[in-house]
């Protein structure tokens, strides 16, 4: 007869093992099969997390998808006017990787910027008279003009942006500060998603839930996508003839099942469904705050725009970030379509601008009013840039190909210096001549911010540790306050 022993051994499996580290609820759940508080200190993060204080308890990136025209917007070339309709330099093109689209061109007709530039605040930052309202927060912003990437096709930089890869599968970064740092509110999800697009949906591209997603992390430290229609959340309306009383039995007797269950198996998604079950059950309180704007001031709703009040819109999302951010959430990613300007760039452009530069500066406005700007990050920026030559007929181009080897963010607030410009790039905004900043550096300075070392914030997944940076990344200093 086999003794007891093996029997226990044989219970212990490699899936209880992780359920019951420190990345689950594990014993907490077991000890309380309710949300109380033993629950929520199992999603407070890491122990030693921050590794230094921070300067960003929350971040926002106000994702612009499709890659801003960095020539038309931020960086300024009176060479491009000069010379326009003349071939780019070879010795200034060299070898640079270009997309499918226009690798094969064989002439580069310099295109100038489409509007007219202008010197905003005492800063006198330089920007493109189609963000008027980004300029009047120019003495609040940094500017980085010498972003780099590798990806030239849009998914592959989007998820190398979120993810540190350009192949899904990893966490992207709202789940490893999630992971890292845990939850700063018990009544929203610590990390938030918003989608948008043109009106006009003119640009194709999709947004794809791996931009979001937890990865090889467990899924609890997903993004939540707020819908742009419908319901925000589906299903945390109880249905007819159940009350609040019934629904908070009901998801009593179930975490006890789960509870049970996690105790015989050790997977960490059973973890996640407790997790969820009481997240969904606070936030049938707080999502109809979140969204009742009745408080909101006349001024404050026209510093957004137009749009602000109908949902789905770039404007709506930035007034319920702003609130999300005020109630504790500590990682909203705004997700705008509608940059991919090919063919419309003389059109479409300055209408993308018109959507959204009045809700961006709002936002940051609305912050700084609050106290809030000093320790909210907030990052603006696309996957990569367009091309300094037109796309389409040599002799009348009609738009810009994508382009990473150089291109422009800006960034406000979490410890960033205000009112500055860091990187330079040639005459044709083609190379990068001073102060390159790779996409896994800017990864590595926000979560510099956030009071996180990116080399030790780590995950081990299938024999090795792996981290949001991979083995890449320096701390861009200079911008940091």
């Amino acid at each position: 007869m086999a003794h007891p022993i093996f029997d226990n051994i044989a219970h212990v499996t490699r899936r209880q093992m992780f359920g019951t580290t420190s990345t689950g609820i594990g014993l907490a759940a077991l000890a309380s099969l309710t949300c109380s508080d033993a629950v929520h200190a199992a999603d407070r993060g890491l122990a030693g997390f921050p590794h230094f204080p921070a300067k960003a308890k929350r971040v926002v990136v106000l994702w612009q998808g499709g890659g801003p025209s960095h020539v038309d917007l931020f960086d300024q070339k009176s060479m491009l006017r000069q010379m326009a309709g003349q071939d780019i330099p070879d010795s200034v093109r060299g070898t640079t990787r270009l997309s499918t689209m226009s690798s094969g061109y064989g002439k580069w007709p310099c295109q100038p910027a489409i509007k007219r530039f202008r010197r905003y605040g005492q800063a006198g930052i330089s920007l493109s008279e189609m963000l008027p309202n980004i300029g009047s927060i120019a003495d609040d912003i940094c500017v980085v003009r010498s972003m780099h990437t590798e990806a030239v096709n849009h998914a592959p930089g989007v998820t190398l942006f979120m993810t540190g890869s350009q192949i899904p599968g990893r966490p992207s970064m709202g789940g490893w500060l999630a992971y890292g740092l845990g939850n700063a509110t018990d009544n929203l999800p610590t990390f938030v998603v918003m989608t948008s697009s043109d009106k006009a949906k003119t640009c194709g591209q999709l947004f794809f839930d791996y931009y979001w997603g937890s990865g090889f992390l467990p899924s609890r430290f997903q993004g939540v996508r707020f819908r742009n229609s419908g319901d925000l959340v589906p299903y945390l309306t109880n249905p007819e003839g159940v009350s609040r009383e019934s629904r908070r039995i009901m998801l009593d007797d179930l975490a006890a099942m789960n509870a049970v269950h996690l105790a015989d198996y050790g997977d960490p998604e059973i973890d996640t469904r407790i997790a969820q079950y009481e997240m969904a059950f606070r936030m049938q309180s707080s999502v109809p705050d979140l969204v009742d704007f009745s408080g909101e001031t006349k001024s404050t709703l026209d510093r957004y725009g137009a749009d602000v009040l109908e949902k789905g819109t770039y404007a709506n999302n930035c007034l319920i970030a702003r609130r999300l951010l005020e109630r504790g959430v500590r990682f909203v990613q705004l997700m705008h379509a509608g940059w991919d300007q090919h063919s419309n760039l003389f059109t479409q452009l300055e209408q993308q601008c018109r959507d959204t530069d009045a809700p961006s500066a709002a936002l940051v406005r609305d912050l700084k009013e609050r106290g809030m700007l000093d320790d909210t990050l907030i990052v603006w920026g696309g996957e990569f840039g367009r091309t300094p030559f037109g796309q389409g007929d040599p002799v009348k181009p009609k738009g810009r190909d994508h382009f990473g080897k150089a291109y422009s963010w800006w960034l406000a607030g979490g410890g960033i210096k205000r009112g500055t410009v860091y990187g330079e790039t040639d005459d044709f905004a083609w190379n990068i001549t001073s102060n390159p900043v790779h996409v896994h550096d800017m990864q590595a300075t926000m979560l510099h911010q956030c009071g996180i070392d990116h080399t030790r914030l780590t995950y081990r997944y299938q024999g090795r540790q792996y981290r949001l940076t991979d083995v890449h990344g320096e701390v861009v200093q200079e911008i940091t306050g």
